[in-house]
């Protein structure tokens, strides 16, 4: 079971790396263009518009690693719960990890948005099937 759990743990740890690289970027950033941190209060603040595009591109990310993931993380553990472990599944988990990282890498790069998109897309995929196959064995 615990093994199972890997992608869960992975996933944790990359969304805190992102965190790193936000805080890396934004903090000179917001230093280099003299913005007062009071005044950042808000996130839909115009201080933003004097971020750079690398910079509000990390912060983007992990936005959209504390979003989607979530369900990741609520399926994995309903997999457990239920004893619905299989090859399968944990290879369905890596995928999406993967994709996951894939698409982080990208987005803090400020990459083509299609290519993004694309793995985002997959990564959607993968969770769908992962949790249809869940539904597909509980009402079976």
């Amino acid at each position: 079971m615990s093994h199972f759990l890997a992608p869960v743990l992975a996933l944790i740890l990359w969304s805190l790396i992102i965190w790193c690289v936000m805080y890396a970027r934004r903090i000179p950033a917001m230093q280099k263009a003299k913005i007062d941190p009071d005044t950042a209060k808000s996130p839909d603040g115009d201080w933003k518009e004097k971020m750079p595009l690398k910079v509000q591109a990390a912060a983007h990310n992990y936005n959209h690693l504390m979003e989607q993931p979530t369900i990741f993380y609520a399926l994995m553990f309903y997999i457990v719960l239920t004893n619905g472990e299989s090859s399968l599944m944990g290879y369905l988990a890596w995928a999406f990890v993967i994709l996951r990282v894939l698409h982080s890498l990208v987005q803090v790069s400020a990459g083509k948005v299609i290519v993004r998109f694309a793995i985002f897309s997959l990564s959607t995929i993968v969770l769908i099937v992962m949790a249809c196959a869940q539904a597909a064995k509980l009402f079976s």
